[in-house]
């Protein structure tokens, strides 16, 4: 699976942002490449969520530089929006209209032609198994069916990087080792950048590197082999404990402004 390059695709550069008096990412830097599945993990309110939406135009940085695709994410949004896909926690889909509809609608924000959009619908289904349900109302899927009809519209109009932010949170384990299998298999076909949050550890051991950050700083970077090497232990679960403790998170009133800001923000582009 290590198909990608050197060429950075994503570089973060000192980059901090605060709410008021409250920190929430104190100058961390790193980097991803392109063709990389890049994993990001940290416990809640480390400054994942924050960190994934500056990296997506959602939320503007206090200081640093972004680079997105070749695009600074303040002097350029409009180009990094068009160079990224998103796959949201929540499922973002309309429910009443059916899957066609849905990834039709999609391409027309991307002003993608009609011909172009009925050939791309037809792939992007295709790729995820569900062109024989084009017609179905969504609202009428599994929670598989909708997360696959969310990644195939992430796809829609062939983004560098595709953000996944636990992507397969609420999903029994037959249906995540699927998506994941659609996923990687994306990436191959599709020659894109994978950008994932997850709690799951054993999707981060798929990464080709993970990245782990906590109180708005980046604790390490490395291969998962690596990471595993270095803390002498023999899984993900116990780098990660050992790197941020093992004392139970809970999403305070800082969180909660952050959640506020990013869902104002997100409306915003809608």
């Amino acid at each position: 699976m290590n198909n990608y390059t050197f060429e950075k695709i994503i570089e973060v550069k000192n980059l901090s942002k605060y709410f008021g008096q409250i920190i929430a990412l104190e100058g961390i830097y790193f980097e991803v490449y392109k063709g990389e599945v890049f994993g990001f993990l940290g416990p809640n309110g480390a400054g994942k969520t924050t960190t994934i939406n500056i990296l997506c135009t959602l939320l503007s940085p206090s200081f640093g530089v972004v680079i997105v695709n070749g695009f600074n994410v303040i002097t350029s949004p409009n180009n990094v929006r068009r160079s990224i896909g998103i796959i949201f926690q929540e499922l973002t889909l309309d429910e009443r209209l059916t899957a066609y509809e849905n990834l039709n609608f999609h391409g027309m924000i991307y002003h993608l032609p009609k011909k172009i959009r009925r050939e791309r619908i037809k792939e992007v289904l295709d790729m995820v198994g569900l062109y024989t349900r084009k017609d179905y109302i969504v609202r009428t899927f599994s929670g598989g069916m909708k997360r696959r009809l969310e990644i195939a519209r992430g796809l829609m109009h062939r983004p560098s990087v595709l953000f996944l932010d636990e992507p397969t949170i609420g999903l029994d384990p037959q249906t995540r080792q699927h998506i994941w299998e659609y996923i990687l298999n994306l990436s191959q076909r599709e020659k894109i950048t994978i950008f994932l949050t997850t709690h799951y550890m054993d999707e981060a051991e798929i990464c080709q590197r993970v990245g782990i950050i906590d109180h708005g700083k980046i604790v390490d970077l490395d291969t998962p082999s690596a990471l595993k090497n270095k803390y002498n232990v023999v899984s993900l679960n116990e780098v990660f404990l050992q790197v941020t403790g093992v004392d139970i998170r809970e999403e305070g009133a800082d969180e909660k402004t952050r959640l506020g800001q990013f869902l104002r923000a997100r409306n915003k582009l809608r």
